[in-house]
């Protein structure tokens, strides 16, 4: 059960293992973008490319839908960045339904972990294997692996490396399950931190906020929803950036203090100084800061709010 590009490899892995998927479940097509075209899950599209058992279904407690799981007669349900299951699901199988998270639970349960990881400045992070219960990211520890954090790895960075990681967890999890030489280690509630969903509004940049803190929130939300600004009344996002040692004593925090087109924009915080690499006008492509530059000039005393 899963839906985006993250639980790709999981179900590529499972594939090669010797553990038979019967069937694959994500959620239906949705329209996105401005034509409102329907699109698929990315784990839809690799189920269908290699005809696979695809199950698309809204309501996970439709009558149908839990009867012809129950007639799967599986052992285990596998989850990976998927939707949170009703208990009259996921106590179908006889060992219950497993769930990827991309954290060291009991830190950062919830929605959104890797980028709250990147956010609150971690240099470490990893992926836990557990049994689900009612209360969400709670359930019994089967197994756990640490992933480093790089100075500038962003949240897409991050993600694509964890997702590998994630995919050979999930396969030595079966492995322990079949073995039956298993009992899940209960969560440290005192341990418990959270990493909520990302809302809009999470992504707007202060610039009176140390240049390491900013640099943080753009690695966090790149590439969606992606930390923004407002550049002459414009949404202005920021995918990439980096702590800048040339700081201004005079300048104020989101002004620009330089302007390079080989290197990018150099900006002013409320602490030291922040070199932008990547970038996105309201209505624009995605660049790079010098490939924006050069068909938008811009001049140091300009301002970021």
């Amino acid at each position: 059960m899963g839906n985006p590009y993250f639980a790709v490899p999981a179900l590529e892995k499972l594939l090669s293992s010797r553990h038979e998927v019967a069937a694959v479940v994500t959620s239906p097509d949705k329209p996105q973008g401005r034509g409102k075209l329907l699109c698929s899950p990315a784990v839809a599209d690799y189920a269908i490319d290699r005809n696979l058992n695809l199950i698309q279904q809204d309501d996970l407690s439709d009558q149908n839908f839990l009867t012809t799981l129950k007639s799967l007669a599986v052992a285990v349900f596998i989850v990976v960045a998927f939707r949170i299951l009703p208990e009259v699901l996921f106590s179908i199988p006889q060992f219950g339904a497993v769930n990827l998270h991309a954290s060291l639970l009991p830190r950062y349960r919830g929605a959104a972990p890797i980028q709250w990881a990147l956010i609150n400045g971690e240099t470490q992070t990893g992926l836990t294997t557990f049994i689900i219960q009612k209360n969400i990211d709670t359930g019994g520890i089967l197994m756990q692996e640490k992933v480093a954090i790089n100075p500038e790895d962003t949240a897409d960075d991050l993600s694509a490396r964890m997702s590998q990681v994630g995919a050979d967890l999930i396969v030595r999890t079966l492995d322990l399950l079949e073995s039956g030489d298993f009992t899940p280690i209960p969560q440290d509630k005192s341990q418990a931190t959270r990493a909520p969903k990302i809302m809009p509004t999470d992504g707007l940049i202060n610039w009176h906020k140390p240049a390491q803190q900013i640099v943080n929130l753009i690695r966090g939300l790149s590439s969606r929803p992606g930390a923004y600004t407002t550049l002459e009344g414009k949404k202005f996002k920021i995918y990439r950036a980096q702590l800048c040692t040339e700081a201004s004593s005079s300048a104020q925090p989101g002004e620009i203090i330089q302007v390079d087109s080989k290197c990018g924009l150099i900006v002013q915080t409320g602490r030291g100084a922040v070199k932008i690499q990547e970038v996105q006008m309201e209505g624009k492509k995605r660049l790079p800061c010098c490939d924006y530059l050069r068909g938008c000039p811009m001049k140091a005393g300009q301002n970021l709010v």
